[in-house]
């Protein structure tokens, strides 16, 4: 066993010793209840501290993957995953009872389309007549098919879009393994993937999305198994991938067949620029995510899930032991929704009210000399002076806005707050006042990282 370890670690650092047990675990080459080498033993033969193994050990037992019992030694163990402070949990204002609460992340409840037509229309419908019947109302399917932007293998719903993600990588990521993220991004999904003890890699972006040179360089550098990217209305800046950068990142994924393609669609129909998706150079490896709370209501909790069958049938597989399915009245209420002409309608305007709010803010920001980006969706990421001396400027005008650090896998350059622009009726002028004069708070007190990378606006 001894050389067997030694023989899979190829970095000497205690993550890296950590890594390489726990994939020796998941392959099963190290077998649950088999009894470890001692600290000083590996640290012998690998030519690091007992220290250095130390920590790794104790890595590997916070995870769950390995027991340590005292003097009897460590054992090989059924991974359980601890719960740790989630960056999500950072972005709540914390202000108790503020004015205006910009900090959110969710869509106007007065722009959301009415469910009390599909409510009266599908009455007590009697949906569910056995706990093994398929995951999704094949009607529903149906038009989930129809608006996909590739045809997936196999589909599913779920209970929105973490959800998704949750499931996903518990699928496709194991401890230890390299997974690439864009930088910045979506906080829940760096938890996600903190909890399941991959290491993230954060690809720096430009407005069109992540870099194809920068993706490039980490695909050769980390040989991860997985990308996460949001293909449009990227939270937290806004932009959306073009057609060509779908082309130049699937050129860049296409020698690395091992690597899984997770797309988070979170906006859905509210996002301006079509969808677009990987999937439709790549579809037998790449899983799209296509949410539905921005767009038809935080509280149906549902997305859908569709891509390489392998994936798919893992997850509503395993889901058989724990929910099931996704509520098949909500799938009805959807499914109405995704039919309804009025229903479209009011997402229409949804969608045009939208983009005006955030054309109105960008274009006074702009007036005070202020940078952000808010190209698409909900959201305005917008550059600062010091993020705290932000946040507290606002706090003094009963403003609430998010944290920009809980979305950096690694230093932008740059402090940053978001605000859910689209929660933002009128005072447009007003509120730039506001935040342009906390955007300067602090000036010539920032820390600075290092530089934006190539192209970020």
């Amino acid at each position: 066993m001894l050389g067997l370890i030694a023989d899979a670690v190829d970095d000497r650092s205690a993550r890296g010793i950590a890594a390489a047990v726990s994939r020796l675990v998941s392959a099963g080459e190290l077998p649950t209840g088999a009894r470890l080498p001692t600290v000083r033993d590996v640290a012998r033969t690998l030519g690091v501290s007992p220290t250095t193994v130390s920590e790794a050990w104790r890595s590997l037992a916070r995870a769950g993957a390995i027991q340590t019992r005292g003097r009897s030694g460590s054992f090989v163990a059924v991974p359980v995953l601890p719960r740790k402070r989630l960056r999500y949990a950072r972005l709540a204002s914390g202000l108790g009872n503020v004015a205006r609460d910009f900090s959110t992340g969710v869509p106007d409840y007065d722009l959301l389309p009415s469910l009390a037509g599909s409510l009266a229309r599908i009455g007590d419908a009697r949906l569910t007549t056995s706990y093994l019947e398929a995951a999704v109302l094949p009607p529903l399917e149906t038009v989930l098919r129809q608006r996909w932007p590739y045809p997936p293998e196999r589909l599913t719903v779920v209970d929105g879009a973490l959800d998704a993600m949750d499931r996903v990588i518990a699928a496709v990521v194991r401890f230890g393994d390299h997974v690439l993220v864009e930088n910045p991004t979506f906080p829940p999904v760096l938890d996600l993937l903190d909890a399941a003890g991959a290491t993230v890699v954060g690809v720096p972006m430009d407005e069109h999305g992540m870099l194809p040179d920068a993706l490039g360089a980490a695909l050769t550098a980390y040989d991860p198994v997985a990308v996460f990217l949001q293909p449009r209305a990227h939270n937290p800046t806004g932009v959306g991938l073009s057609a060509r950068r779908v082309a130049e990142l699937a050129a860049e994924l296409a020698a690395y067949p091992q690597v899984t393609i997770v797309e988070d669609d979170h906006a859905g129909a509210i996002a301006a620029a079509p969808p677009v998706s990987l999937g439709t150079r790549l579809p037998d490896r790449t899983v799209h995510i296509a949410g539905f709370s921005k767009s038809h209501g935080p509280d149906l909790r549902l997305a859908a899930l569709g891509g390489p069958a392998e994936v798919v049938t893992a997850v509503a597989d395993r889901r058989l032991l724990g929910p099931g399915w996704s509520s098949r009245l909500l799938q009805a209420v959807l499914l109405d929704l995704l039919t309804s002409p009025e229903a479209a309608a009011q997402i229409e305007a949804a969608r045009d009210t939208y983009a005006r709010r955030r054309e109105a803010m960008l274009r006074e920001l702009a007036a005070r000399g202020v940078s952000a980006t808010a190209a698409d969706g909900i959201n305005l990421w917008m550059t600062v002076e010091d993020e705290q001396a932000a946040m507290l400027s606002l706090a003094a005008h009963g403003i609430a806005v998010a944290p920009g650090a809980p979305f950096g896998v690694t230093p932008l350059g740059a402090h940053h707050v978001r605000i859910t622009v689209g929660l933002i009726h009128d005072d447009h002028a007003e509120l730039a006042d506001i935040f342009a004069a906390a955007a300067h708070a602090g000036s010539g007190g920032a820390v600075r990282g290092r530089p934006h990378p190539r192209g970020w606006r």
